[in-house]
């Protein structure tokens, strides 16, 4: 039997420390700390989160390695997120995946942090996971994408956001409402008990498989202030409708894209990735698309959608299968593409 690898990897893209050990597919520990300086400032602060990076490193690596309950010495390489994100919040990671990688004498490799959103699908083997190819809906607070997956190695965006992303449009839209960030999970929970159709918001016209969502805010802006004038109270009394109208606003530009694009490239196998897939509206609606359309849909476990060394790690181990190594003269990328 062959010896199984073992993958430690970091992410640090943005706010969030995370390292994580997978053996295999298989993950051993998976450990984030969050950052919860950012929620008096409204957002991340870039200064702010690269100083919390280097608080907490050595902690959060140290934790995944006891969880795991292997030795420093067991583990064949090392994964870090190379891009994109934050530079500073990304310079701690890689800074200390090269010194790792160089004092315990193995690979490092450098990972795509989006590629690695849509290869979380295949963290943990043994459960169903999508076979080649499939398209995945990959949808962030910085990124919104339709991805062609033709192999773990193989990925093509055929659609991309112009402007702003779904997970911005979220967060934005949450901050006009007066809810403390990150709003996005806050108008997912008050929209359960609203009216989708409340509330018209101005519809993108993009063609082909793009997305804009800055038409959209600058709609939910001009019309809760155009509101706030008639009636203070506005919003406080409109929240849940206010909630499900924005919500079904964004998701329903999401859907339309992707079906295009499942009638254009004609692959029926359709997943999602990135934290957006964690709202629970565009899972319901996805699964409703799906069944209707006998489309065959994979989603992600809750704690895979948001940034997490998991699947840092996953993206890690097929690259070390190819022996796809990086060396010390790697440097992240704030905005690196596919």
């Amino acid at each position: 039997m062959s010896k199984k690898t073992i993958i430690l990897a970091i992410e640090s893209s943005c706010d969030d420390t995370a390292a994580a050990i997978l053996e295999d597919k298989k993950t051993l520990s998976n450990v984030v700390a969050n950052q919860e300086i950012h929620q008096q400032y409204g957002g991340v602060v870039p200064e702010l989160a690269s100083r919390a990076h280097q608080q907490n490193i050595i902690p959060v690596v140290d934790t995944a390695i006891k969880r795991a309950k292997i030795r420093k010495q067991d583990i064949d390489a090392i994964a870090f997120t190379k891009g994109p994100g934050l530079l500073g919040s990304l310079l701690v990671g890689s800074s200390f995946a090269k010194s790792f990688a160089m004092g315990m004498d193995i690979p490092f490799i450098a990972v795509n942090h989006m590629q690695a959103h849509i290869l979380a699908h295949f963290i943990d083997k043994g459960k169903q996971i999508p076979s080649f190819p499939f398209l995945c809906l990959t949808v962030s607070g910085g990124h919104t994408q339709i991805v062609k997956i033709d192999s773990p190695s193989k990925m093509q965006v055929i659609g991309t956001t112009l402007d702003d992303a779904a997970g911005e449009a979220f967060d934005k839209s949450a901050k006009i409402l007066g809810f403390p960030y990150p709003g996005g999970p806050l108008i997912d929970k008050y929209a359960k008990g609203g009216n989708i159709h409340a509330f018209t918001f101005g519809k993108p016209k993009i063609k082909d498989l793009d997305f804009s969502f800055s038409g959209l805010k600058t709609s939910i802006l001009y019309t809760t202030q155009a509101e706030i004038k008639e009636n203070p109270n506005f919003i406080a009394e409109n929240k849940e409708d206010l909630c499900a109208s924005i919500q079904h606003a964004i998701v329903i530009i999401l859907i339309d894209k992707l079906t295009k694009a499942i009638k254009q490239t004609g692959i029926t196998q359709i997943a999602i990735a990135g934290g957006v897939s964690a709202n629970s509206y565009l899972r319901n609606q996805l699964k409703v698309l799906a069944r209707k359309e006998n489309y065959k849909l994979f989603i992600p476990k809750f704690e895979y959608c948001t940034d997490n060394a998991a699947m840092i790690a996953i993206a890690g181990y097929y690259k070390y299968l190819d022996k796809d190594f990086a060396n010390q003269t790697e440097t992240p990328s704030a905005r690196l593409l596919f």
